[in-house]
């Protein structure tokens, strides 16, 4: 069974928590989408847990920022600053495991489906990191590939978007499942994203992970209570946070959501 994460972005809170939840599940593998850092204030922290835990992991768009890899360009104002903030605070040793997370893994068990993990979609030969899987659009290009991909797989495990879906094409339609599970049919082709760990972008603050289990054929979401005010404490202890302290409580859910809306760019 292959425990799946993503968008950690340096909440160790949350990290903690749900590498706890996995640890209680007969999980043979742990497999981290990216954006290990970013907005928030634990990112050696959360690098060291994730490498002892031995999960593997690929780079997401916050992490490859952080090394350099690419710019900010796009970035909204607080990402952009996050990315600037962590850079400074990384060791050399942890800038050097960051940069080289590949961008694409391939994971393949006997008797499985197969599994393809990549932080934003599949479909492009560059750039993949940068794309949002949140769009019928997007999500076919990136079926196309999954289809045609050599390794065979018909998984592809995502991030990028903090919003958890299970996408499936049957033949030439798409359905997208609701609820937290569903059945690997032969024949079938999947997308899948376990939604975030560290940076909730709606009203549930969990955090949550995937669980794939190749055996039972079967995909299914867990969330996971953490101290989310621990954590937004250090953020904001350390600049990284929407600055609403001045804001009367009744507006302060209107400008989250919009403030939500537009981070979600990044």
């Amino acid at each position: 069974m292959i425990a799946i994460i993503s968008d950690i972005h340096s909440n160790l809170e949350a990290l903690e928590a749900t590498l706890e939840a996995i640890r209680a599940e007969r999980v043979a593998r742990i497999l981290c989408l990216g954006d290990i850092v970013g907005y928030n204030a634990d990112p050696g922290g959360c690098i060291r847990l994730l490498r002892d835990s031995g999960a593997v992991c690929v780079a997401g768009n916050h992490d490859r920022a952080v090394t350099g890899q690419i710019t900010t360009e796009g970035f909204n104002p607080l990402a952009a600053r996050a990315v600037e903030w962590t850079r400074m605070r990384l060791g050399a040793d942890d800038l050097d495991w960051l940069s080289r997370l590949p961008l694409k893994l391939d994971l393949a068990e006997e008797g499985s489906p197969g599994l393809v993990a990549v932080h934003g979609a599949i479909h492009p030969d560059t750039g993949c990191e940068l794309v949002r899987l949140d769009t019928d659009e997007r999500r076919a290009l990136s079926f196309a590939a999954l289809e045609s991909h050599p390794s065979g797989a018909r998984i592809c495990a995502f991030g990028h978007t903090h919003r958890i879906g299970i996408f499936e094409k049957r033949e030439s339609a798409v359905s997208a499942h609701q609820g937290d599970g569903a059945i690997i049919r032969d024949g079938s082709f999947y997308l899948v994203n376990p939604g975030t760990v560290g940076q909730p972008r709606s009203s549930d603050r969990r955090a949550s992970f995937m669980l794939v289990d190749p055996a039972a054929r079967t995909v299914q979401v867990h969330r996971v209570s953490y101290d989310y005010r621990r954590a937004m404490a250090k953020t904001r202890e350390a600049g990284l946070a929407a600055r609403l302290s001045r804001v009367p409580e009744p507006f302060r859910g209107p400008i989250r959501r919009i403030y939500h809306a537009i981070r979600g760019r990044t």
